[in-house]
């Protein structure tokens, strides 16, 4: 029989425990007790068919019935005559639900994080009342998690490093890894001028709360021996900081950015030119070196409906870059080589050329074969290098 059984009731007071709901009533959430608990009882015809059961089952819920209330109700039977059966069942209060699932202990371990919070900083208690449980899985950590935060609303926008960040028993390790439960505690403790809305997530939480990052970088090499950098008469594969690449003015006049490591290290000597290593979706730093705005710009990826997205992407920071070998003659060429995109884009991409339209809409819409894709490295390098020449 499908009947409410004591343990279906404690299952039911877990599922609270297990949202944090219970929790949350110590740290000032609505009123949640009394609560009546769902139940399910025998039928009239039940009661006449299965007596001996039910009378079982009544008394195994009155033998649990300490930490939960059994509200009665009188049946006068055809047969059996008068009765009494359970009809309703409530847990009072929120020490009943606690100590019927074994709780207790955690509950008072989370208010002693609520009274700490309280006595140092009030306005996270809030963050204590949403995140109960995560709370609780931090509690050893929680003392430390409060300096961290004292430190920060002290010295707002600190402009050091995670690494030079001096607080006892603290290590920028533990800063790195409990960045995400940080970033909700200085939203709340913070003054507004004190963060930076425009960054977010584990990647900018520096950023956002006025930290140095680790700094971005830029890969190029000159593809003009004539133009090196250095007088080693060696390949020079240089890479800086995106702000040392801002302000450089290298004499090249065309520059090849290109998203394959290989392509990047095998790029044809060229006279006035240099490739870039490129870096997916991120070429917002391409775009802070203003004295490219002067050079002929030049975009080699896959040829597969990834690789017009990114170039898409790229002419939102740099609007004159050219793509490179990522034409329709390019992929008929090497039909040998074609590949599967696994997960092609599907969106409008609407930077692009109406020639690289066309192409991206044979891929997309599957024209030419099913989630077709060339990529760059397989390209015929006597390809590249007549291809070179025309540029």
């Amino acid at each position: 029989m499908n009947w409410t059984r004591p343990s279906d009731l404690r299952d039911r007071v877990q599922k609270w425990w297990d949202k944090g709901v219970l929790l949350s009533c110590l740290a000032g959430a609505a009123p949640f007790f009394p609560r009546r608990l769902a139940f399910k009882g025998p039928t009239s015809a039940q009661i006449g068919q299965h007596f001996d059961e039910v009378r079982d089952w009544i008394a195994k819920l009155a033998a649990s019935a300490g930490y939960y209330r059994i509200v009665w109700r009188s049946v006068n039977h055809r047969i059996l005559g008068q009765n009494d059966l359970p009809a309703e069942i409530w847990i009072d209060t929120l020490e009943d639900a606690l100590a019927m699932i074994g709780r207790r202990r955690e509950a008072r371990r989370f208010s002693a994080l609520l009274t700490l919070t309280g006595e140092r900083r009030p306005e996270l208690t809030v963050w204590l009342g949403k995140r109960p449980l995560r709370a609780l899985a931090l509690a050893d950590d929680w003392p430390r998690l409060l300096d961290i935060v004292d430190w920060v609303c002290r010295n707002p926008r600190p402009g050091i490093y995670l690494r030079q960040v001096d607080i006892a028993g603290v290590h920028s390790k533990f800063i790195e890894t409990h960045r995400g439960t940080l970033a909700e505690l200085l939203d709340l403790a913070l003054r507004p001028e004190a963060v930076d809305p425009a960054f977010s997530g584990a990647s900018g939480f520096c950023r956002r709360y006025g930290f140095l990052d680790k700094p971005l970088r830029l890969r190029f090499r000159m593809l003009d021996p004539k133009m090196a950098l250095f007088c080693t008469g060696t390949d020079q594969d240089i890479t800086v900081t995106a702000e040392t690449f801002a302000k450089l003015d290298l004499p090249a006049k065309r520059v090849f950015i290109t998203e394959n490591e290989i392509n990047f290290l095998a790029f044809p000597a060229a006279s006035n030119a240099m490739a870039v290593f490129g870096a997916g979706y991120g070429f917002d730093m391409l775009s802070r070196a203003r004295w490219l705005n002067d050079r002929r710009l030049y975009y080699w990826g896959d040829i597969d409906t990834h690789g017009f997205a990114i170039l898409d992407q790229l002419r939102a920071h740099v609007p004159t870059v050219s793509s490179f070998l990522m034409d329709k003659d390019t992929l008929m060429r090497h039909r040998p080589f074609w590949g599967v995109e696994p997960r092609p884009e599907s969106r409008e991409l609407p930077r692009l050329t109406p020639e690289e339209s066309e192409l991206y809409d044979d891929l997309r819409f599957d024209r030419l074969g099913k989630c077709l894709r060339l990529e760059q490295e397989r390209i015929g390098f006597k390809w590249v290098q007549e291809r070179m020449k025309r540029e």
